[in-house]
C-alpha cells in the first residue's frame, strides 16, 4: 500500500527522466536564453515566471520586473535597503539566503543526513580528506531556495577566504521529490565550495547547482560556473586576502538552487531549524559556543 513517504508514479517518472536528460546542454541552453536583453523576448521569460511563481518585487531594488535588461537580472534583483535586517548578537550565526529548511543538525563523524534514509559524507561533498576531517562532528544546514526566492547568498559569519574549489558533477534538480530518490543527490551535483577561517574555525559555504542552474557567481571572482572542467579545481583569488563580513553579499545563482552549509563543532543550531521552516537572509539560525570552538585548528 502507498503511504505519503512513497513516491508518486509521476515522481518516479520525473527523476527517471533527469538520469537521460543532456543536463549541462540544457542549462547552457538556460544560460544563453536568459542572458539575452531584446526586450520582447526578456519580457515574455519575465512575465511567464511572474504568471507561474509568486515573487514578491516590493521588496526589490527595482520593483519593476520589466525594467531589467535581461531575464537572469532581473531573477538576481538585489534587494531594497532596509527589508533584512542582521542580526548583531554575539556569536550568533544568520540565514545565508531565502529559502526553506531541507535538513540540519550535526555532522556524525563524517556523515550528512540528504533525505527519507540517504545520506552522504564529507569527503563526498568537498571532495578534500584533509578538509573533511577538519569539518568532522561538526555541524551543517542545508537550505533549498525555490525559484520565486531572492537568489543572492550572504555571510553567515565573518570569515576570511582561504580557497573556492569548483567541482564537476551532474546537474539534477534538487527539489524535495529528487533529494528524497537521488542517492548522494548534492554529492554528485556541480558546485562550488567556498571555505573561509573564523574566528571560531573553519566554514564552508556550498553553493551547489540544479537542474538549468549551471551558472553560479562569487563577489570575488564574478562568474564561476559553466565550466568545461571535469575536474576538481582550485580557482585563486587575486589581490588581498578577502575579509567578508556576516550578512555581507558572498555570492548568486543566476537560477534557483541549494545551499549547504558547514562549520567545526561548537554551534548550537535555533529549535525552528528543522525540514520544511522558511529562513530569510539575516535572521538568527543558530549560534557559536565560544567554550567549545572547533577542534581543528590548522588551515584549510
Amino acid at each position: 500500500m502507498a503511504t505519503a513517504d512513497t513516491p508518486t508514479f509521476g515522481e518516479r517518472v520525473f527523476v527517471a527522466l533527469q538520469y537521460l536528460l543532456p543536463q549541462h546542454l540544457l542549462s547552457r541552453i538556460v544560460w544563453h536564453a536568459t542572458r539575452c536583453e531584446t526586450v520582447w523576448w526578456k519580457n515574455a521569460l519575465i512575465g511567464y515566471f511572474l504568471r507561474h511563481f509568486a515573487v514578491n518585487m516590493t521588496e526589490a531594488a527595482e520593483s519593476d520586473p520589466f525594467a531589467y535588461p535581461s531575464f537572469n537580472h532581473f531573477f538576481t534583483r538585489a534587494l531594497r535597503a532596509g527589508v533584512r535586517t542582521v542580526a548583531q548578537e554575539p556569536f550568533c550565526i544568520v540565514s545565508p539566503v531565502d529559502g526553506t529548511v531541507s535538513a540540519a543538525g550535526a555532522i556524525e563523524g563524517d556523515r550528512l543526513f540528504q533525505a527519507k534514509g540517504h545520506g552522504y559524507t564529507l569527503d563526498q561533498l568537498l571532495g578534500d580528506a584533509t578538509l573533511a576531517r577538519r569539518l568532522q562532528d561538526g555541524w551543517y544546514a542545508t537550505l533549498y531556495l525555490a525559484p520565486h526566492d531572492y537568489h543572492r547568498v550572504h555571510m553567515p559569519l565573518a570569515g576570511t577566504l582561504a580557497a573556492t574549489v569548483h567541482v564537476p558533477g551532474r546537474l539534477f534538480s534538487v527539489n524535495t521529490t529528487t533529494a528524497a530518490q537521488v542517492p548522494r543527490l548534492f554529492a554528485r551535483n556541480e558546485r562550488v565550495i567556498c571555505l573561509f577561517e573564523t574566528d571560531s574555525g573553519p566554514l564552508a559555504v556550498i553553493l551547489v547547482g540544479a537542474l538549468f542552474v549551471g551558472s553560479m557567481s562569487t563577489v570575488w571572482a564574478g562568474e564561476m560556473t559553466p565550466r568545461r572542467s571535469t575536474r576538481l579545481s582550485e580557482l585563486a583569488a587575486q589581490g588581498a586576502p578577502i575579509r567578508l563580513e556576516r550578512g555581507a553579499e558572498m555570492g548568486r545563482f543566476n537560477m534557483g538552487s541549494t545551499v549547504i552549509l558547514l562549520l567545526g563543532n561548537g554551534v548550537q543550531w535555533m529549535p525552528a531549524l528543522v525540514a520544511g521552516n522558511p529562513v530569510r537572509v539575516g535572521e538568527k539560525i543558530g549560534h557559536l559556543n565560544p567554550g567549545h570552538s572547533a577542534r581543528r585548528t590548522g588551515a584549510i
